[in-house]
């Protein structure tokens, strides 16, 4: 595909602007069936390329999973649900063009993959008809899925789907990186390892970092050990209980603990990780009436 004269940078709008204000069953399987559509037109004859493409497909589609198994459990209403969903559909839609054009999942050495994703939305019109209100939640959530830090400034109800959406979008990363740490022997994919060098060091600012709890920032990445590391510190942005649990049950910290090397700091680092889970977990659980 030929990434210059893309239609989502250059084209007009192709939805149509019918769409009640509400996010409605009717809308959700026209965005359904644009989003596959759209996904449709990335196709190559290079093996590499059409894998990364179903690689962000297929975490599209979990994501909106997992988006939905949080929403429930905080018994969100039917068409907030309906909202979440959307907002997982859309999320990444950027990740197409972004490969398409510079052959990298690498915000760093492309473009924002968030910014892409509006840009595509805009572009395809795919919000028109509804409400000015629930446009800006869905581009606040993904605008800031990808960001170190969620701004403090905006409403509660952005504040509460960008949150949404930033722990699916964990969860289903979470099972990515895991499930490819240990099997990428088989065929290692440059597109998730950021093009990252496997070496064995961990840098002393993105320990101290996690050591410190704070969300480490990608500028102080030195190799793929210390991306396993930002990693793993994203159990200190997570905020919803179900989350947490759901990261303690399928064991994605001790999975990511397995592929570091075994070192005075990759121990102390998955030690800050897990009791911060751990505490995490049972605040919850306290929280929870008996029956």
């Amino acid at each position: 595909m030929n990434g210059k004269n893309h239609p989502v940078l250059s084209g007009e709008s192709k939805m149509d602007s019918k769409y009640s204000k509400m996010i409605n069953p009717e809308y959700m399987k026209k965005i359904e069936s644009w989003f596959k559509n759209y996904v449709h037109q990335f196709t190559s004859s290079d093996r590499n390329y059409n894998q990364n493409i179903k690689l962000k497909k297929d975490h599209t589609y979990r994501v909106c999973e997992e988006i939905i198994r949080v929403g429930e459990s905080l018994n969100l209403s039917h068409d907030d649900l309906n909202l979440a969903k959307t907002i997982a559909l859309l999320h990444d839609v950027g990740r197409f063009i972004q490969y398409d054009l510079y052959q990298t999942f690498d915000d760093e050495k492309s473009e924002d993959h968030a910014e892409l994703s509006i840009k595509v939305i805009r572009k395809e019109g795919i919000l028109k008809g509804i409400d000015k209100s629930t446009n800006r939640i869905i581009f606040f959530a993904i605008n800031h899925h990808n960001k170190a830090y969620l701004s403090k400034h905006e409403f509660a109800r952005p504040l509460f789907f960008a949150k949404l959406l930033r722990d699916a979008d964990k969860l289903d990363i979470f099972y990515v990186i895991t499930k490819y740490y240990h099997n990428k022997d088989e065929h290692t994919n440059k597109a998730i390892e950021l093009d990252l060098l496997d070496t064995p060091q961990i840098s002393d600012r993105v320990y101290k970092d996690l050591i410190s709890r704070k969300i480490v920032k990608f500028k102080y990445i030195e190799n793929l050990n210390d991306l396993k590391l930002l990693q793993m510190a994203w159990i200190y942005d997570i905020n919803f209980p179900i989350t947490f649990q759901l990261i303690k049950e399928r064991k994605y910290l001790e999975k990511i603990r397995e592929v570091l090397p075994d070192s005075d700091k990759s121990q102390k680092a998955y030690k800050a990780v897990r009791n911060y889970l751990e505490v995490r977990c049972n605040q919850n659980k306290k929280k929870v009436p008996d029956s």
